[in-house]
Formats: structure tokens, C-alpha cells, sequence
């Protein structure tokens, strides 16, 4: 289990609702072309945190970016369906992988294909929650098909593993450096 003091933990958060504004919706990340990071930090957020209180606030806060985003920034609102309820228990999902790996993580290289696999067991269940409910119940779709779902998924869930695999990898670096510069520092004491 990850012990965080409560400055870092403020730190981290503030660090996280940063890249969150900074990628999600396309007001900002059209700048830059960054892609969405909200997948990659759920996952972090049940990593990291023990408290359940940064998932609603989380979660809170990605619909807020989206607000902003299609009412300032002229974002089109196409995704807002009544599916949108759904992303709830879709980040839920990563946030619950985030803690699963959270509780059998170990500071060594072995358990980095445990983080691969919470990742994508995590990633597979969000994906299939969101699209799913936006395909099935978002009404943009008059003819549903199973077959034609899971074409969808075939399509578009390969860059979504990207982002999230982009972002936890770039994570695990830094975790990997922060903790290796406190094990030195600690063992110099």
C-alpha cells in the first residue's frame, strides 16, 4: 500500500486536476495535441489514494472540464447523452483496478506486469461501460447490434489503451525515480 504525507498528497492531486484540465475535452489539448490522460488518472487516484473522497471530487471535476469545455470553448457536445451517467462506474472501474494494484503492489520490477494487467482489466471494464452505454442507451445510434459494437470496440478502445498505457507509464518512471531518491536518502541516514 502507497503512504503518501498529506503534502504530497495534496501535491498529487494538484498535479493530477492539472493534467486533467490540460487534456480532457479539446480546449486545451487541441493547443497541444495531448491526449486524454482522465482514464490514466482514475487508475492513479485509487493507486495512490486511500481516501475515497478523491474519486467524487474526481469525478466531479472531469464533468466540470466537460462543461466548460462544450459552454466556453465551443466544444461539441455530442458525447453528452443520457449515457453520460455512466462514466461513473466506467472511472469507478479504474479507480477499483487503481486500488487492487495498489494492495499487491511492491517497489520491484516484478510488479510491473500486475500493473499491466490492473491497467487493462481496469481500461477493458471502463471501456466497455462508457461506449457500451453511449452505443446501446445514447440514442446516436437508431440500428444497435452486438456485431456492430463490437467493431467499435475493435476501433476505438486500442487508442485508449495507448493513452492510458502512455500516462501510467510515464507515472511508473516518475514513481520509480521519487522512490529510488528516498530509498537513497534513507539509507544514508
Amino acid at each position: 500500500m502507497i503512504n503518501l504525507s498529506k503534502r504530497n498528497a495534496v501535491i498529487l492531486a494538484l498535479v493530477l486536476s492539472v493534467v486533467m484540465w490540460a487534456t480532457r475535452g479539446h480546449h486545451v489539448a487541441a493547443l497541444t495535441h495531448l491526449p486524454d490522460a482522465s482514464w490514466a488518472i482514475f487508475f492513479m487516484l485509487g493507486f495512490y489514494f486511500r481516501s475515497r473522497v478523491v474519486l467524487p471530487l474526481f469525478l466531479v471535476q472531469a464533468a466540470l472540464v466537460d462543461y466548460v469545455a462544450i459552454t466556453q470553448f465551443g466544444v461539441n457536445a455530442y458525447c453528452v447523452t443520457p449515457a453520460y451517467a455512466f462514466l461513473l462506474p466506467a472511472y469507478s472501474a479504474l479507480w477499483l483496478a487503481g486500488k487492487w494494484y495498489a494492495a499487491h503492489y511492491q517497489f520491484q520490477v516484478r510488479s510491473l506486469p500486475l500493473l499491466a494487467a490492473a491497467a487493462a482489466v481496469g481500461s477493458a471494464v471502463c471501456e466497455l461501460i462508457s461506449s457500451g452505454s453511449f452505443y446501446f442507451l445514447g440514442g446516436r445510434f437508431a440500428d444497435t447490434s452486438l456485431a456492430e459494437f463490437t467493431s467499435r470496440l475493435l476501433r476505438y478502445f486500442p487508442a485508449n489503451l495507448e493513452n492510458v498505457a502512455l500516462y501510467l507509464g510515464l507515472a511508473a518512471l516518475i514513481h520509480m525515480l521519487i522512490a529510488s531518491m528516498q530509498h537513497s536518502a534513507a539509507a544514508k541516514q
